[in-house]
């Protein structure tokens, strides 16, 4: 048993949207094919991988250091002998072989792309879907059989008024969605009040049902102020209010804000989210972390995350993963997650599910097909097959 090659390619997911940072009109993507010799069904079993919106591909990094370290690996050091299967955190090490500690940015990236596709092929080898396989090897031996979503969206367009964002966020309701999230920080914040109200509107006035999202924009007088703004509507959560490593500001806004507050999917190793929970007064009781194993290292990495968690009395179920991608879904189910995000429109076809499968009620179940399930998912399975081939 043993990997054969592994291959690589970029893909577009330009969209014309923009968050309070960025613009995403030329944003790529890195999708990975992980090949093996073992054979089901008459063909060799091939994994895949993709990262997560939000950053760039990583074909540089990918050629010229992560995947020549696992071709060249002795394949007899990555396998895994008590499952009969390769071994994702042997993998993982071969890597990560001559890397130094720190430096949790680009290469975090490239890393996580493979680790997706390894634990993709698995799970196929394993004749199992991931979330189950996670269960037995990591959890409680059961998986969830459904997680909840929110329904990521209202990103600033070109002449977008409130209307449109209106729509749009019906729009999620009537795909069966109870929660959404909307951006804020791009322009003042008496005209994002406005959108906020608008979006209330939507939802009925229950601010429970709303998420807002400032992409770490602000410094903290204005994190503040948006706090003071935000306090009254009671909102689902206030994320990343500012630069991701400013734990101080995280701080001081977590302690006057008084609803949950949302961070993480911009810190890509345990150390780093480590620090967010020792030294960015978030609350174990009612705040959200959004750490996304495809952008930090993958599950290898995200594994060790969810055990310092565990370590500092954080519940898993306080975990909502960044990305609205299957990898996060599977884990969610799989390792008792609090939920997933979900792109319904955008980031198209690396975001969303399976094919046919309805969300209710906020909630959505994941298909009995072994791997992560991107062979259940036609329009992103079409992008991914002719690399395996």
């Amino acid at each position: 048993m043993k990997i054969i090659d592994i291959r690589e390619t970029t893909a577009s997911i330009a969209s014309p949207i923009a968050n309070a940072y960025i613009d995403f009109s030329k944003m790529t993507c890195s999708v990975v094919a992980v090949v093996t010799d073992v054979i089901r069904d008459g063909r060799p079993v091939v994994g895949y991988g993709f990262n997560s919106n939000g950053r760039y591909a990583q074909g540089c990094l990918l050629r010229e250091r992560f995947i020549p370290r696992v071709l060249e690996a002795d394949p007899d050091s990555l396998i895994d002998p008590a499952h009969d299967n390769l071994d994702p955190h042997a993998i993982w090490r071969a890597m990560m072989t001559n890397e130094k500690p720190g430096g949790h940015g680009e290469r975090s990236v490239a890393v996580g792309v493979i680790d997706m596709a390894v634990w993709d092929a698995v799970a196929k080898i394993a004749e199992q879907p991931l979330y189950r396989l996670l269960a037995e090897r990591y959890g409680t031996g059961a998986p969830d059989d459904r997680v909840w979503v929110y329904a990521a969206g209202g990103y600033y367009h070109p002449g977008k008024g409130l209307e449109p964002l209106k729509d749009e966020l019906k729009g999620y309701l009537d795909l069966g969605y109870h929660t959404v999230k909307m951006k804020i920080g791009a322009v003042p914040l008496a005209e994002d009040m406005k959108r906020v109200e608008a979006a209330l509107s939507v939802v009925d006035h229950d601010g429970s049902r709303l998420c807002v999202d400032a992409n770490g924009r602000f410094d903290t007088e204005t994190a503040l102020a948006y706090a003071d703004a935000l306090a009254p509507y009671g909102l689902h959560w206030y994320e990343e209010a500012g630069d991701p490593l400013d734990y101080a500001l995280q701080a001081e806004v977590s302690a006057r804000y008084p609803h949950a507050m949302a961070t993480g999917e911009n810190l890509f190793s345990m150390q780093d989210a480590r620090n967010l929970i020792r030294h960015g007064g978030m609350n174990p009781d009612r705040d959200w972390l959004q750490f996304d194993c495809a952008l930090s290292y993958g599950l290898v990495e995200y594994l060790r995350t969810l055990e310092m968690l565990k370590e500092h009395g954080w519940s898993t179920r306080r975990v909502v993963p960044h990305g609205g991608h299957q990898l996060s879904l599977n884990i969610a189910a799989g390792l008792h997650l609090g939920g997933n995000e979900s792109y319904p429109h955008v980031f198209q076809p690396f975001g969303g599910f399976a094919d046919g499968t309805p969300v209710e009620d906020g909630y959505v179940g994941l298909p009995e097909v072994p791997g992560i399930g991107f062979e259940a998912k036609s329009a992103l399975y079409a992008v991914m097959k002719p690399l395996g081939e």
